[in-house]
């Protein structure tokens, strides 16, 4: 790793020597400048990382250094120094571009610390830009795919947000991809090296939950035969993703939120504390503000998750990716099923663009796997695809969305003899989710 080049003007050579010598022994490369414009001309020969620059000198000002630095250099870091006197000239300093300010005399330590607060900055900045370059008008970024503006968005939410290791809380629909966009926050972050551990809150019954989250001491409680590590633990030095976090139970937020707070934990039975090192990453498709007047959960716990938060668009509103996506699907289960599909029929597709995705993505997905597992030759057509259902000629014109919605649900009830976990599959939501939309269109079975 290159070390940190820094430049130190000031006008005073006991200064200047003092300044070198600490920052030399922390193994910077340090060069010095008597005056502001000897200053410009090492300026035009080498780019400098940080600017130490005196705000009292004869002929050109700090002032005007910094003014001429940031028009030529914005992203070069400028602490100016000054006696206790010039304290308003340095704040006005800053507000014209300067990093920050130290005052004479100076405390080494002090001086230390604030160039390697610099130097982190610059380094986490240096990583975004990297990341965005990176992935510019691409149109997969991780496991997600998307050349829509609302992707691209999401793509550099991402990349400016994984460098940092505050909490994050994902909205959106169910089938949206949360759960990618947290697995690619992780990736790109600095602890990539260490665990994924992922939590569906909605998953997992409410008597279990403090265990698996929390781990247990042999003997805790009667099936408690063995110490068992929790999903806290698992995460140490990692994310820790809390899928569905609006189903967790008004207790287990309160156990939470002390764990956020106080960043310890402690094993069910057990009398040892664990430390809490992992980044927080939350994602649920329920309205919390809403879900906090109802009082289902806490409020405070939703500002200690809610520090960054992004939703992520709807299959609806980025109608532009299902071509991209769907092509990505073919590919992928042709490979698995050893079919030989080559495309999607313009007919087919025209279907796959007019449809408006109530189970976005993760509907899309199980609709072109049922279409290449039923297709016979080597493109999908539309009667590959469930959501392809010619309306009979006596059928009453209904084109209201409630009804397309209904007949859809019904069609993929009655290919899959009413089987209600592979149905709720194919369309991508969950078994529940299912009854109730079966209840509220009122369907039942014909035998």
């Amino acid at each position: 790793m290159n070390s940190t080049k820094i430049l130190i003007v000031d006008d005073e050579l006991i200064m200047r020597e003092s300044l070198s010598g600490w920052l030399e022994r922390d193994g910077h490369s340090v060069a010095t400048a008597r005056s502001g414009e000897e200053a410009m001309e090492r300026l035009q020969q080498t780019r400098f990382d940080i600017l130490l620059v005196d705000i009292k000198m004869e002929g050109m000002s700090g002032l005007q250094l910094l003014s001429k630095v940031k028009e030529s250099d914005p992203d070069v870091a400028v602490v100016m120094i000054t006696a206790y006197g010039s304290i308003p000239t340095a704040i006005e300093a800053m507000k014209n571009g300067a990093y920050d300010y130290m005052l004479k005399p100076f405390d080494p330590n002090e001086l230390g610390m604030l160039i390697e607060k610099i130097i982190h900055h610059q380094e986490q900045a240096r990583e975004v830009l990297y990341l965005k370059e990176q992935f510019k008008e691409r149109t997969r970024f991780e496991s997600m795919i998307g050349q829509s503006k609302p992707m691209q968005k999401i793509f550099d939410l991402i990349c400016d947000v994984a460098p940092m290791d505050s909490t994050v809380l994902i909205t959106g629909e169910t089938g949206t991809g949360k759960g990618l966009a947290a697995k690619a926050i992780h990736t790109n972050s600095s602890r990539c090296n260490g665990p994924f551990v992922t939590v569906n809150c909605g998953a997992i019954p409410e008597h279990l939950m403090e265990s698996e989250l929390f781990g247990h001491q042999k003997g805790a409680f009667t099936d408690a035969k063995e110490t068992k590590k929790g999903r806290l633990e698992l995460a140490h030095g990692g994310t820790l993703f809390l899928d569905e976090i609006g189903e967790i139970s008004m207790r287990m937020q309160i156990d939470l939120l002390r764990v956020l707070e106080d960043h310890v934990f402690y094993r069910v039975g057990g009398t040892q504390p664990l430390e809490a090192d992992f980044r927080v990453i939350a994602a649920t498709n329920r309205n919390l503000e809403k879900a906090i007047k109802e009082r289902s959960f806490r409020e405070d716990l939703f500002y200690r998750l809610n520090v960054i938060s992004f939703q992520m668009p709807s299959l609806k509103a980025r109608k532009e990716d299902i071509p991209l996506l769907a092509d990505h699907f073919v590919y992928r289960f042709s490979q698995e099923t050893n079919k030989a599909i080559d495309k999607i029929s313009r007919e087919a597709m025209d279907e796959l663009m007019i449809y408006d995705w109530p189970g976005n993505i993760r509907e899309l997905e199980n609709a072109i796997e049922r279409a290449v597992v039923v297709g016979k030759g080597r493109e999908i057509l539309p009667a590959d695809l469930p959501i392809f259902c010619p309306e009979p000629s006596s059928a009453p014109k209904n084109n209201t969305l409630h009804e397309i919605e209904k007949a859809h649900i019904r069609q993929i009830l009655d290919e899959n003899q009413w089987n209600i976990a592979r149905s709720a599959k194919i369309l991508g939501i969950d078994r529940s989710t299912l009854y109730n939309k079966i209840k509220r269109h009122n369907l039942q079975k014909i035998d």
